[in-house]
C-alpha cells in the first residue's frame, strides 16, 4: 500500500497556486489597467443600494460614494466631540501627513457618535461582505469550517486647514505587506462631517487602481476628488490609491472621519487595546467590543487564558462567544 501524504493545516490553496500567483504578482505589467474617470454615487436611502451592489462596484472600481450614510445631527455631534482632539494634535514628524492636517485618533474612546457611525448597518454589512474570512482546517480526521468577521484597523478624524498641501497618493493596505492572493484585506469609509470639495481638500482617489500590480505607481493627474455633502461617505478598498487633497481655500477647513476595517486575522494598524483599554471599553456594546478586536476570530485567534475575552473580561456570553 502506498504511503499517503499527510494533510497540512489549511486546504484552501495549494502551494502551486500560491507560487504561480506570486510569480504573476511580481511580473511587470505589459498592459496596465487604465485609471477610471468617475466615482459611482449611490444613496443610502435607496432600497436598491444593497451590500451586494456596493460590493460589485468596489470590485470593479475600488471606490464608491454613498450619499446620506450619516445624519446631519450625528455629523454635528462628531464635530463637537473631535474639536478638542484636533486642537491638541501635534505635527506629524514623519511627513506622511502635511503639517496643515490635524488628526484625532482612537475615536471609540472619545466619541459615542463615532461608535454609532462605525456601527452603521449598511457599512458593516459591506465590510463583512468584502472582508469575512472563511477557512477550513482539520482537527484529526474532522474538517471544520469557520468564518472570521472584520475588525477595526484604525479610526481617525482628519481636519485639513486652509493652505493644506496634498498628501502623497498611497494604498492603506501597505502595512500588511499585501500580495494579490487574498485581496482586499482592508476597507475604508471616509465620512464628511463638513462639506468637502475639490477646493477645500476632498479626498482624491484613482478609480480602478486596485487592479494595478506592484510595478504601476500612481500619478496625481489620474486622481479625482470625491466631493461630499455632510453625511456622505466614500467607501473604498485598501489597495486603491487615494490621498487627502490640497486645501486651496483661505477660510474653509474640511473635516472627515475615517473608519478603517481589516480582516479579523490581521494585526490592527492602530493598537486598539492601548487606545481603548478594557476599563474604557466596558461602556461599549458587544458589537463595538468585537469590532475593536476584543472577541475571538475563530477558531481561537485572540484568546485570553484559552478563553474568549468577551466572557472573561466583559462577562458577555452570547451566540458569538467562542471557546465555551
Amino acid at each position: 500500500m502506498g504511503c499517503k501524504e499527510p494533510r497540512q493545516g489549511g486546504i484552501e490553496q495549494s502551494r502551486f497556486q500560491w507560487l504561480t500567483s506570486s510569480i504573476a504578482f511580481f511580473s511587470r505589467e505589459t498592459f496596465p489597467t487604465k485609471a477610471g474617470t468617475k466615482i459611482t454615487r449611490l444613496s443610502a436611502l435607496d432600497p436598491k443600494t444593497t451590500p451586494e451592489l456596493i460590493d460589485t462596484i468596489l470590485a470593479r472600481d475600488g471606490a464608491v460614494v454613498i450619499e446620506k450614510l450619516a445624519s446631519i445631527s450625528l455629523c454635528a455631534q462628531i464635530r463637537s466631540d473631535l474639536a478638542p482632539h484636533f486642537a491638541a494634535d501635534k505635527v506629524d514628524e514623519s511627513g506622511f501627513f502635511p503639517p496643515t492636517t490635524q488628526r484625532a485618533t482612537g475615536l471609540f474612546a472619545h466619541s459615542d457618535a463615532c461608535v454609532e457611525l462605525a456601527l452603521t448597518p449598511l457599512f458593516q454589512a459591506v465590510a463583512e461582505k468584502v472582508l469575512n474570512s472563511t477557512y477550513t482546517y482539520w482537527e484529526g480526521q474532522k474538517a471544520l469550517t469557520v468564518t472570521g468577521k472584520p475588525q477595526i484597523a484604525s479610526t481617525v478624524g482628519f481636519r485639513i486647514k486652509p493652505g493644506g498641501k496634498q498628501q502623497a497618493l498611497h494604498r492603506d493596505d501597505s502595512d500588511y505587506h499585501t500580495r494579490n492572493i487574498d485581496m482586499p484585506v482592508m476597507i475604508g469609509c471616509v465620512t464628511a462631517v463638513t462639506k468637502t470639495t475639490k477646493a477645500n481638500g476632498a479626498t482624491i482617489v484613482i478609480p480602478k487602481s486596485h487592479l494595478w500590480g506592484p510595478n504601476r505607481y500612481p500619478l496625481d493627474e489620474e486622481a479625482i476628488p470625491a466631493e461630499l455633502e455632510i453625511g456622505d461617505a466614500m467607501i473604498f478598498v485598501g489597495n486603491v490609491y487615494h490621498a487627502g487633497g490640497a486645501n486651496t481655500t483661505t477660510d474653509d477647513a474640511r473635516e472627515t472621519v475615517g473608519i478603517f476595517m481589516c480582516k479579523g486575522t490581521l494585526r490592527q494598524e492602530e493598537n486598539q487595546y492601548l487606545m481603548v483599554p478594557p476599563e474604557t471599553a466596558r461602556r461599549l456594546s458587544p458589537k463595538a467590543l468585537r469590532l475593536l478586536g476584543y472577541g475571538i476570530c475563530p477558531p481561537a485567534l485572540g484568546f485570553y487564558q484559552y478563553q474568549d475575552p468577551m466572557k472573561v473580561i466583559f462577562g458577555i456570553d452570547d451566540e458569538e462567544t467562542a471557546m465555551k
